[in-house]
């Protein structure tokens, strides 16, 4: 199996940041120690840029990408290109879609895709490339019959464009990670890995990541991340099909923690892939 580079998704971690940015150094030092080569942030939790970069060159970890609100690149795009070439980030990522944006409304998604790719040019000319990070709510068939996921792609120029799969999102949608890793041969730089257990029916599965939608009634089942290899994915697949899509990173990211700190998560998610030869 190839040995990808990992990262780690900073969401993550951000119980031990949000009010607490001088851990910074200390929280990123603890990730290199369990073998991570990488971050991908989200958010900056009031630090200067360059002390981010300090930080991550004098602790040794790449700062591969970060998650930045799609509201907060329309606003000021060229400060958020500005902050995050300063620290050396890549690719940066469109980490969520708003309601009124998505493929369940047409006419609202129609309307959206000329943005996504506006910010994505902007992105592509500064010399950095422009990643979109799905949940399970892009996997609508349309009236053309193509998934509102692909429409998005294939709307808009690769340059533009590109994919950052959430493997859990997918799995939940479709049950198909590894063919939407493969079906994006090439446009898939990074590849995000995140395991759950999911049994029954559940409703309000966002709830789960701190984002408040209509209430759906009660839940008659149970879906719960877990670190990878703790939960219902099957890897070996999906790091295959990675591999064979020229991906350059795996990441993982696990939204929540339950009864196990975050880093004693983070451990484990890197435990198990040095198992599997990563």
């Amino acid at each position: 199996m190839k040995k990808f580079p990992v990262g780690i998704q900073v969401y993550g971690l951000r119980d031990l940041l949000e009010n607490t940015p001088e851990n910074f150094k200390n929280v990123m030092t603890q990730i290199k120690k369990m073998g991570y080569d990488g971050v991908e942030l989200a958010g900056l939790y009031g630090l200067e840029p360059s002390f981010v970069k300090k930080v991550l060159d004098e602790v040794g970890l790449t700062p591969i990408s970060a998650h930045v609100a799609f509201a907060e690149m329309i606003e000021d795009i060229d400060k958020v290109i500005a902050d995050y070439s300063a620290i050396g980030v890549r690719y940066l990522v469109m980490p969520y879609m708003a309601e009124e944006y998505r493929p369940v409304n047409p006419e609202g998604f129609r309307a959206f895709l000329p943005l996504l790719n506006e910010i994505g040019e902007k992105i592509h000319k500064a010399g950095m490339t422009f990643l979109y990070h799905n949940h399970d709510f892009e996997f609508v068939k349309l009236e053309n019959g193509k998934w509102g996921y692909d429409e998005m792609f294939d709307s808009i120029a690769h340059d533009h464009l590109q994919c950052e799969l959430d493997t859990c999102w997918c799995d939940v949608a479709t049950g198909e990670a590894p063919e939407f890793i493969r079906k994006y041969t090439g446009r898939i730089p990074v590849v995000h890995l995140k395991d759950y257990i999911k049994k029954g029916e559940v409703k309000s599965m966002y709830k789960l990541i701190g984002i408040e939608e209509e209430d759906q009634g009660e839940d008659s089942g149970y879906f719960g991340f877990r670190p990878v290899g703790f939960g219902q994915m099957i890897w070996e697949p999906v790091l295959e099909a990675a591999a064979d899509a020229c991906a350059e990173w795996v990441i993982v990211e696990q939204d929540e923690h339950y009864e196990l700190a975050p880093l004693e998560c983070a451990r484990r998610s890197r435990e198990y892939l040095r198992i599997l030869g990563i």
